[in-house]
């Protein structure tokens, strides 16, 4: 889920409120059993971003499995 708002506040404003707006957001998320990354970039490109990973399992990535041309049954 891709979440976009546009805001009208001044590049200052902004950047005082967006710690505030991280700090509440993940609060709410932090308590769900969910992985998830919360960015804001502000006007005159500062960015602010916290994310956590709880109860997401590391995958294997596709390019990374053994082939079957190196199986021993081939």
């Amino acid at each position: 889920m891709n979440i976009r708002f546009t805001s009208t506040l001044t590049p200052e404003d902004e950047n005082a409120l967006a710690p505030a707006i991280l700090a509440a957001l993940s609060g709410i998320l932090d308590i769900l059993p969910l992985a998830y990354v919360i960015r804001i970039d502000t006007t005159d490109a500062q960015v602010y971003q916290r994310s956590n990973s709880k109860g997401i399992e590391p995958v294997t990535p596709v390019s990374a499995r053994p082939s079957r041309a190196l199986d021993s049954d081939w």
